[in-house]
C-alpha cells in the first residue's frame, strides 16, 4: 500500500493545481527535447506535446497530455482534453517512431478527450479508435506513465503499451467520479462516496494487473516536492527501454496484444 490517502483524496491530489505538469517530467529528463507541432491535416493541438528527445543516452519519441500550468496555457490547451488532430498528431508521431526504431513514451494526464461539439464534429471518436488499433501494430517499444488524471477513453488513447508506470496518486478509470455518481446515482456531488468503488488508484490498478509498476511522491503528494518522482522515473523508463529493444518485434507486439486480450479486450493479430 503506498500512502494512507483514501480513494477520493488521491482524486483530489491528482487534480491538485500545483500538480506539476508532463512538461516538468519531459524538460529534466530530456533537456534536448525538440517539439514536433501539427498533425499534417487540421491543426496543431496544444493539448498533445509530442517531440524526440533523448533520456539517459535513449533517444525516445515522447508524447504527453499537457494541461498547462498558467491560465492562459490552460485555456489554449483546454485543460489538457485533446481535440481529433491531438490524436492525429500522435499517430503521425509514433510512426516516425516506428520508421526510426525510436522507443516511444506516453505521459498521460487528461480529464478526458474534448467533448464539445468542434471536436466531435471532427471525429473525435473515429481519432481515437484508429489511434487505438494503430498502437497495437507499431514495432518499437512503449511505455506510458499514468502522470496524475488518466481519464476515459482520452486517456486510454496513449495507454496501450508495453509497460505502464502510474504515479503513487495517480487515478486511472474509465470516466470521473463526479459521472460515475450522476450516471449511477443520478447525483453528481456524491463522487466523493464512489471513488473507492471506481477501484482507480494506483494500488487498485497494480493488484488489478492493469499497470505494472508504482511511483512513489512525497508526502502529501507531487506537488510538495516535484522532484522526488523524476529520478524512480528515468530509472525504470530507460530500464524497460532498453530491455524491450533487446525484443524482437514480432515478439514484442505479440506479448502487447497478449497483454490486452487478458483484460477481454479483442485484439485482432497484427504480428
Amino acid at each position: 500500500m503506498t500512502g494512507n490517502h483514501s480513494a477520493w483524496e488521491k482524486v483530489q491530489l491528482a487534480r491538485h493545481a500545483q500538480r506539476p505538469t508532463a512538461k516538468l517530467l519531459i524538460h529534466t529528463l530530456a533537456p534536448d527535447f525538440l517539439e514536433l507541432k501539427g498533425d499534417r491535416c487540421f491543426a496543431n493541438d496544444d493539448a498533445i506535446v509530442g517531440g524526440i528527445g533523448t533520456i539517459d543516452k535513449i533517444t525516445m519519441t515522447i508524447i504527453a497530455e499537457e494541461k498547462g500550468t498558467t491560465l492562459e496555457e490552460k485555456i489554449r490547451n483546454h485543460f489538457g482534453m485533446p481535440h481529433p488532430e491531438g490524436y492525429r498528431k500522435v499517430m503521425r508521431l509514433v510512426r516516425q517512431a516506428e520508421k526510426f526504431s525510436r522507443p516511444i513514451l506516453f505521459l498521460i494526464d487528461t480529464p478526458g478527450a474534448y467533448p464539445g461539439f468542434e471536436a466531435e464534429s471532427r471525429g473525435q471518436a473515429e481519432a481515437i479508435a484508429s489511434l487505438l488499433r494503430l498502437l497495437f501494430t507499431i514495432k518499437t517499444p512503449i511505455i506510458a506513465v499514468v502522470l496524475s488524471e488518466g481519464g476515459s477513453g482520452g486517456a486510454l488513447a496513449i495507454g496501450i503499451a508495453d509497460y505502464i508506470l502510474m504515479l503513487e496518486n495517480a487515478t486511472y478509470s474509465i470516466l470521473s467520479p463526479e459521472g460515475f455518481a450522476a450516471i449511477l446515482y443520478k447525483d453528481a456531488s456524491l463522487a466523493n462516496k464512489v471513488a473507492d468503488d471506481m477501484k482507480l488508484t494506483a494500488d487498485d490498478l497494480f493488484a488489478y494487473g492493469i499497470i505494472d509498476e508504482i511511483i512513489p511522491e512525497a508526502a502529501g503528494g507531487w506537488h510538495i516536492d516535484n522532484y522526488t518522482p523524476l529520478s524512480a522515473l528515468q530509472t525504470k523508463i530507460t530500464e524497460k527501454a532498453r530491455s524491450l529493444l533487446q525484443l524482437d518485434p514480432k515478439t514484442l507486439l505479440e506479448n502487447r496484444q497478449a497483454r490486452y486480450r487478458r483484460y477481454g479486450i479483442y485484439v485482432e493479430d497484427k504480428t
